[in-house]
C-alpha cells in the first residue's frame, strides 16, 4: 500500500514537472499584473478561474513541449532529469497530459474571462507548440517567435477585464516581448555548450558572443522607452517612472558593460539573474503605483 501511494506520489510530481512550475508561475504573476492594471471591475471568481485557466493552457503547452524535447533534453543538465528524458514516464502519457490539460484549461478560459482571452491563450498554446518548439533546432530566429506566447498572458489578463486588445495591453504586451530577448540570449551564452550538444540553434552558435552581447545592447536600448509607457498612457505614476528608468539604466549598465569588456559566461549568469530580477521588481512597481481608474 505504501509502496503504491508513493507510485502515485512520485506520478503526480512528475506531472506537475512537466507544466514547469517556475515559469509557470512568473507567467501567473504577469498576467494577475495585467488584471489588476486593467481598467474595469473584475470579480474575484472571475479572477481567479482565469488564473487556473490560464495556468492550465501554458501548462498544456509547457506538457507538450517536454514531449517533442524529449530526445534533447537528454543532453541538457538542466532538463536531462525531467521525467521523459529520464525513462520514469512513457512519452504517450505527457502528450495526453498536455492534450487534455488544453481541452480543459481553454473552455475554462473562454467561459471565466471571454472568448478574446481564450482566443490569445490559443494563439499561445498552439505557437508556443506548433512554431516556436520545432524551429529551435533550426534558427536563433525562433526566440522571436517565443517571445510571442511569452508576452502575452499580461496582455490575457487585460483582456479578461476589458474585452478589448488597446494601447494599454499592447504597452504591457510589448514590455514582456522585449524583456525576454536580453534574458534568453543571457541564457544561451552560459549554456552555449549545452545547447550544441542538444542540437538546438541560439544567437552565441549562430552569431557569436560578440554580436550576442550587441544584441542584449540594443534590445535593452529598445525596452527602456517601452516600459515608459505604463506612464504616458496614465496606467501607472510617476513613482513607476522612477522605476522604470532606475531599473532600465542598470539593465542597460549591465549590459554594456558586458560588451563592451568583452565578458563570457559569469556576466552572462549576472545579466540572467538581473532579469529576473528587474521584470518582478518592474511589475511590482506598476501594480503598486496604478493610477486609480474613474
Amino acid at each position: 500500500m505504501n509502496a503504491r501511494a508513493e507510485s502515485l506520489s512520485t506520478t503526480a510530481s512528475d506531472l506537475i514537472s512537466l507544466t514547469k512550475p517556475r515559469l509557470s508561475s512568473l507567467v501567473l504573476i504577469t498576467t494577475a499584473g495585467g488584471m489588476f492594471l486593467a481598467p474595469g471591475p473584475l470579480s474575484t471568481v472571475r479572477a481567479l478561474v482565469t488564473l487556473l485557466a490560464t495556468a492550465g493552457t501554458v501548462g498544456a503547452a509547457n506538457a507538450l513541449n517536454c514531449y517533442w524535447e524529449r530526445h534533447s533534453d537528454q543532453f541538457m543538465a538542466r532538463t536531462r532529469n525531467r521525467p521523459l528524458p529520464s525513462g520514469r514516464m512513457e512519452p504517450s502519457v505527457a502528450l495526453w497530459f498536455g492534450i487534455s490539460l488544453a481541452l480543459v484549461s481553454l473552455p475554462a478560459l473562454a467561459l471565466g474571462a471571454n472568448l478574446l482571452t481564450a482566443g490569445l491563450g490559443l494563439i499561445a498554446l498552439l505557437s508556443y507548440v506548433l512554431a516556436y518548439t520545432p524551429l529551435k533546432a533550426r534558427t536563433s530566429a525562433a526566440m522571436l517567435v517565443g517571445a510571442v506566447p511569452g508576452a502575452l498572458p499580461p496582455l490575457m489578463g487585460w483582456t479578461a477585464v476589458t474585452n478589448v486588445v488597446d494601447a494599454g495591453g499592447f504597452a504591457l504586451f510589448a514590455i514582456l516581448f522585449l524583456w525576454q530577448m536580453p534574458h534568453f540570449i543571457a541564457i544561451a551564452l552560459f549554456r552555449k555548450e549545452e545547447y550544441a550538444a542538444a542540437g538546438l540553434k541560439s544567437v552565441p552558435l549562430e552569431r557569436g558572443d560578440e554580436s550576442s552581447r550587441a544584441q542584449v545592447v540594443l534590445y535593452l536600448v529598445a525596452l527602456i522607452p517601452m516600459t515608459l509607457l505604463p506612464f504616458q498612457l496614465n496606467i501607472a505614476g510617476s513613482w513607476y517612472l522612477a522605476a522604470a528608468v532606475l531599473l532600465g539604466l542598470g539593465f542597460l549598465g549591465l549590459g554594456a558593460w558586458g560588451f563592451f569588456r568583452r565578458l563570457g559566461k559569469p556576466w552572462a549568469r549576472q545579466t540572467f539573474f538581473y532579469s529576473l530580477i528587474y521584470l518582478t521588481v518592474l511589475f511590482a512597481a506598476m501594480t503598486l503605483d496604478r493610477v486609480p481608474r474613474g
